[in-house]
């Protein structure tokens, strides 16, 4: 079950810094950055590859640099955890939890006690059982990879949306006693733009190791698996879209 709980921009934590470009936002939006393009006609490949590049990371990346929300969206419980669709947390949907809900995530998990990499993969069962979820509660399947076209659509989520979404069910495996052989940390981006790859966040978690892994569910439709690495491998991807 789901309720619709509002669509505005939360309260965002700190500030993206882009090399090669000024942002200019109103206080208290963390929705876009505004980007400030110089005008003056390119007369060179290179900068006609910067243009062509900078419209592919528009169409197919993420719409926000915010990947860390404070309040509400992450206050998972047993009970509830909020389901950020729409882009940059636009739509915010409860997702209520019961018996049922609960009984199967410890299930899940229950196969991860032998060990960290048993745990990941019981983590990647976790997420797609969640996305179902979140997807009955919100009444729409996300599309994989959504990009600008699905801006402010109910229910489609960029990388900020999913990102968001998995450190929320994070958070609840780890409140719950779930996550045996993780922590979940702060969610981490990627370039921007002038390195061949449009901004991109995931959620991270760090072993026992203290080896951090990403935990990235935008390229999958709603409850596919995610794509779980090596943060510093994940950290490497991206030029020119790749995953």
């Amino acid at each position: 079950m789901g309720v619709e709980i509002g669509a505005s921009c939360p309260e965002c934590n700190g500030r993206a810094a882009f090399a090669g470009r000024q942002q200019v936002r109103a206080p208290g939006d963390c929705r876009r950055p505004a980007i400030r393009v110089n005008s003056a006609p390119m007369n060179t490949s290179g900068g006609h590859n910067a243009a062509v590049l900078l419209l592919a990371g528009l169409l197919v990346g993420c719409q926000s640099v915010s990947s860390n929300y404070k309040g509400e969206i992450t206050q998972a419980s047993p009970s509830s955890i909020i389901v950020c669709s729409g882009f940059d947390c636009n739509y915010k949907t409860r997702l209520d939890l019961g018996e049922t809900e609960n009984a199967r995530f410890a299930r899940i998990m229950e196969a991860g006690r032998a060990s960290p990499a048993a745990e990941r993969a019981a983590v990647a069962q976790a997420v797609g059982y969640y996305e179902e979820l979140g997807a009955a509660a919100i009444g729409v399947r996300d599309k994989p990879k959504s990009d600008i076209t699905q801006s402010r659509i109910k229910g489609q989520m960029d990388c900020i949306d999913e990102s968001t979404n998995t450190r929320s069910l994070l958070r609840y495996l780890a409140a719950r006693g779930l996550l045996r052989h993780h922590t979940v940390e702060a969610n981490v981006s990627r370039g921007f733009l002038l390195d061949g790859r449009y901004p991109h966040s995931t959620a991270v978690l760090r072993d026992p190791q203290g080896r951090r892994w990403a935990v990235d569910s935008w390229y999958e439709p709603a409850g596919g698996p995610p794509d779980i690495m090596p943060l510093e491998e994940w950290m490497r991807r991206g030029v020119f879209g790749e995953r």
